[in-house]
């Protein structure tokens, strides 16, 4: 049943993409732009184009584990997905605005675990479901290091003849490639987790299709909208943070990152992990910036940024358990 509630909700979920685009926009740039391969105003719409399209490149796996693989279907109600949505975009809103690189997947995740906790207590839990989003919080960073470190290694060997400047003019070209790759994994990932919410909304209010879990098209046209309008802003200050303060990079360190975070969010969005865009390209730009020298990396920044990391889903957890609560004041 089609109510006001239900239209409100889909438009505060959408909202929470935007902002996911917003602030994840220093994911698929920051790379390209602080090597000036692209100036920021250009690389935005770089990005935004291929999270749009991402949708005819891979399947639905995540947006089924997000509306379906965290907490149970039959607890879902307005009122827990409103508390979840509010926990996440206030959680995205507080880093954003801090400049710190947190996790718009894992805010969202943590929400749901709140809200659901809040509604129904463990049993509403689906541990499969959380464990894998656990599991990626530490395989997601850790893969895309060991990637971007392992193609540092083989590609600077491959360059080795060439001059520093010929070497910069190819990996410049090549970073096109790479940016593109990882934007298209970074909207093919997080896009789904919205397109989870609103398909698990549509089911709690009958209107799954024939009593079934399912995505349909509309929502997957919406979602990956509102996540391309949000890229299109940019943020900037999350951009500053990634591209230069926790390492320099060049195009080729650039090319390698964002490939082997390219990769890593692929193979995840394949199999349907919910991972961190965040946590892969900051693995991955901390493992190019250690190939070359293990002091090259600004330690204290990337501790700063694991730490944001290891609090996000408890914040954002806690932000939702007490607008469950403050929700009950109105809504059912």
């Amino acid at each position: 049943m089609i109510t006001l509630t239900l239209v409100l909700l889909i438009c505060v979920a959408l909202a929470f993409d935007f902002l996911n685009g917003l602030h994840d926009a220093a994911n698929s740039i920051a790379t390209i732009v602080s090597t000036r391969v692209l100036p920021a105003r250009w690389a935005v719409f770089w990005a935004a184009f291929f999270n749009f399209i991402a949708f005819t490149v891979f399947g639905l796996h995540v947006a089924k584990t997000v509306g379906s693989g965290i907490i149970d279907v039959n607890i879902v109600t307005d009122r827990v997905i409103f508390a979840a949505l509010i926990g996440a975009i206030s959680w995205n809103i507080i880093t954003w605005w801090r400049g710190i690189p947190s996790s718009s997947s894992h805010a969202l995740v943590g929400g749901l675990i709140g809200a659901g906790l809040s509604a129904a207590g463990l049993s509403a839990i689906v541990w499969h479901g959380v464990s894998l989003t656990v599991a990626g919080i530490i395989a997601s960073p850790s893969m895309g290091f060991f990637l971007a470190l392992l193609l540092m290694l083989v590609v600077s060997w491959v360059c080795l003849k060439l001059t520093p400047f010929g070497a910069d003019k190819i990996f410049r070209r090549l970073q096109f490639v790479s940016a593109s790759l990882y934007s298209l994994g970074h909207g093919g990932n997080d896009a789904q987790k919205t397109m989870g919410i609103i398909a698990v909304l549509l089911y709690a209010h009958g209107l799954g299709g024939g009593g079934e879990f399912k995505v349909p098209f509309w929502v997957v046209i919406t979602c990956q909208t509102a996540m391309a309008a949000g890229t299109l802003f940019g943020g900037w200050r999350i951009v500053h943070t990634m591209g230069s303060k926790i390492t320099k990079l060049s195009p080729m360190q650039g090319f390698c990152a964002e490939t082997g975070g390219a990769i890593t969010l692929f193979l995840a969005t394949h199999i349907g992990v919910p991972v961190s865009t965040t946590h892969t390209i900051t693995g991955a730009i901390v493992g190019v910036g250690a190939a070359r020298r293990v002091s090259a990396v600004r330690w204290g920044v990337a501790r700063s940024i694991v730490f944001a990391w290891i609090v996000t889903m408890p914040a954002a957890a806690l932000i939702a358990s007490a607008s469950y609560f403050v929700a009950g004041l109105w809504m059912k």
